[in-house]
């Protein structure tokens, strides 16, 4: 439906912005264009509907766009901009009724079809109500619905979006994506740039990532959106997690430690597991200290964030209890450390050694802190083995935190104490 072959394109100053993208939308499409500002993203889309003069071929249904005429082009592709301003006080009913002007004809009123395709875009964007108000009364996110009913009476086959959620409180972006999506499921091609990844990711069937001016990557939400692209792309380390509910991708920042690695506070063992040592192993890697992890399963959530955050782990198969191996190793690595963490985890035969670990923490002196967000009963699924032993582990002088900061400030306080 629409094809770019080696498209070039910029600004009057003579230099190029879009370097040779090429692509391809297929009808039914929903395509998110996403990159860092001053990637190219806006530029590609007004080179993309002749706004801008570019190189290469932009082909809308196979015909060059340059052979077309405005009307021609309008009739098959409609842009909603990133910013729609008027001075003038039309109302909404105007304003979506100005999306017919490719069909009318000079000097010509509007006919019944105009006035019934303006009447059904305004109806399927739910702006029909507004039909008399004026376009500058109405909340940014009613006006940008009416922005794009206009497009909408256009009658086109192509929606492009630049931007449309930029500057919208998060329940109007989420309502102006709801419907983007639904004109989607109706039939309708879409092609969006789009700043916020996350919601990209919702609603999005495939994303275009751009990096000074060229294509990154292209292709389903799972294979782009990966960590290793955004951090080429727009230079940040991400984690990249799936939404349980919904089974699609989401990103989360990984800010940058305060602290250089050359001013290492000590050295801290995390027991932890499902996720639960997460936000404990960037806090103490945050504050200074080096931290290492275990045992930890393969694809688990904690072994994959520390993965990437450069955690030393010893790991376990897959879905499979702790070995011997992995239960020597996990001391070997204890040794070495000033503190053990044990995280708010659930205790089932298959980790039970991961306490034996922490009684043997405590044997070597180690400073050994359990985190109780949740009573050992209700994660103990051992029968009550795993909640002795967290018991003798009182008894043996570990120390209680009832959550991630307190687990923080007792850290802090003994080491200050150590040095």
């Amino acid at each position: 439906m629409l094809r770019l072959e080696d498209v070039y394109c910029g600004y009057g100053d003579g230099k190029e912005i879009i370097k040779g993208v090429s692509f391809n939308v297929e009808k039914g499409d929903f395509v998110g264009i996403v990159g860092p500002n001053g990637c190219g993203k806006s530029t590609l889309i007004k080179g993309v509907s002749g706004v801008l003069r570019s190189k290469g071929k932009v082909l809308l249904e196979g015909k060059n766009i340059r052979e077309m005429s405005i009307k021609q082009i309008a009739k098959k592709l409609a842009i909603v901009p990133q910013n729609f301003r008027t001075e003038f006080g039309f109302t909404v009913y105007e304003i979506v009724s100005m999306g017919r002007a490719p069909y009318l004809k000079r000097f010509r009123a509007e006919t019944s079809k105009d006035i019934c395709a303006t009447e059904n875009a305004m109806r399927s964007t739910d702006t029909l109500r507004f039909a008399e108000s004026k376009i500058n009364e109405l909340s940014g996110g009613e006006a940008q619905r009416v922005v794009i009913a206009q497009a909408i009476a256009q009658e086109p086959k192509i929606l492009i979006l630049d931007e449309p959620t930029s500057h919208l409180d998060i329940n109007y972006q989420l309502e102006i994506m709801e419907l983007v999506k639904k004109l989607n499921e109706d039939g309708l091609t879409v092609l969006m740039v789009i700043h916020d990844l996350n919601l990209a990711a919702a609603y999005c069937k495939r994303l275009i990532i751009l990096k000074d001016g060229l294509v990154l990557d292209d292709g389903p939400i799972d294979s782009v959106l990966t960590d290793d692209n955004i951090l080429k792309s727009f230079g940040v380390d991400v984690l990249v997690h799936r939404n349980p509910l919904t089974g699609k991708k989401y990103i989360t920042s990984v800010p940058k430690p305060s602290v250089l690695r050359d001013k290492i506070k000590g050295r801290i063992h995390v027991i932890c597991g499902s996720g639960a040592g997460t936000p404990i192993m960037y806090g103490l890697r945050d504050m200074g200290y080096l931290v290492s992890a275990g045992v930890l399963n393969v694809l688990d959530t904690d072994e994959e964030v520390a993965e990437k955050f450069g955690i030393e782990v010893v790991s376990e198969a897959p879905f499979s209890s702790i070995s011997d191996d992995a239960f020597k190793l996990n001391l070997d690595m204890i040794k070495g450390v000033d503190f053990v963490v044990l995280a708010n985890i659930p205790i089932g035969e298959g980790n039970i050694k991961n306490l034996f670990a922490a009684e043997k923490a405590i044997e070597m002196g180690k400073i050994v802190v359990i985190l109780e967000e949740t009573p050992i009963k209700e994660r103990d699924y051992t029968g009550g083995k795993a909640a002795g032993l967290i018991n003798n582990l009182y008894r043996q002088g570990a120390v209680s935190a009832k959550d991630n900061g307190d687990v923080f400030k007792i850290i802090g306080s003994m080491s200050e104490c150590q040095n």
